[in-house]
């Protein structure tokens, strides 16, 4: 994926071998979860949510995109309270995050709202009663912005008691256990070096170093392969 949460676990690969065994190309959440259905990559950083539409899963790696806390990149933004939002703008890039938004409406906040679709910017929309999902660096920047500020995987903590995985590596078919080591061994080396890591992305909005280790937690835990059919089994 092309945020700024994955900068430390792409790090890595730049100059290690496994980096002979494929192409990395980087696109938004949903759209890599497309290429990930139809087959035309064997393996993505994509949202959890895909997994029941998958003919053949599984998760290769013990890192992901996860968060104990705050995640502080997925958020639904207001100017008014919680239960004084009337419409709901959603972020077309993670469905995970989109589906995760529902689960708390309908189970946690219970909330009676309309939800709007969005293909493109839509962050100006935000105005009296009217909020919206924001994910990924806009949501760094709309934290800058916004009165009211719903972290999403705070609430869902709050809710389950559970970790929350917004997106792993997953493949659609089964790989060379090798291979899987290596791509392992790439992912860990930008997390064993956040200070570089932070050093290459100069970023305002938001300081990235407590970014990497307070709000995204990228290790593939037990009590995140908990959380992540707990989550699984609210879509189905």
């Amino acid at each position: 994926m092309s945020y700024l949460n994955t900068k430390p676990l792409l790090y890595g690969f730049r100059e290690h071998p496994v980096l002979r065994k494929m192409d990395l190309t980087v696109d938004y959440p949903a759209k890599i979860a497309g290429q990930l259905i139809d087959g035309s990559v064997d393996v993505g950083l994509v949202p959890v949510a895909i997994i029941p539409r998958m003919t053949e899963s599984h998760i290769i790696s013990d890192f992901c995109i996860g968060a104990e806390g705050a995640v502080a990149s997925v958020c639904l933004f207001s100017e008014v309270p919680l239960q004084n939002i009337k419409r709901i703008f959603l972020d077309y890039q993670s469905r995970t995050s989109v589906a995760l938004l529902k689960v708390l409406i309908k189970e946690y906040w219970r909330l009676d709202v309309e939800l709007v679709e969005t293909t493109g910017d839509y962050q100006h929309f935000i105005t009296g009663t009217d909020a919206a999902l924001v994910i990924g660096d806009r949501a760094l920047q709309q934290r800058l912005i916004s009165s009211f500020i719903y972290d999403l995987a705070e609430h869902w903590i709050r809710f389950t008691s559970l970790p929350f995985v917004f997106a792993a590596w997953i493949s659609n078919k089964a790989l060379d256990i090798e291979f899987i080591q290596q791509f392992n061994d790439a992912n860990a080396i930008g997390l064993n070096n956040i200070p570089a890591v932070v050093a290459e992305n100069t970023y305002g909005p938001y300081d990235l170093t407590v970014y990497y280790t307070k709000n995204i937690s990228y290790r593939l835990t037990p009590s995140k392969r908990q959380g992540a059919p707990a989550f699984l089994s609210y879509l189905q």
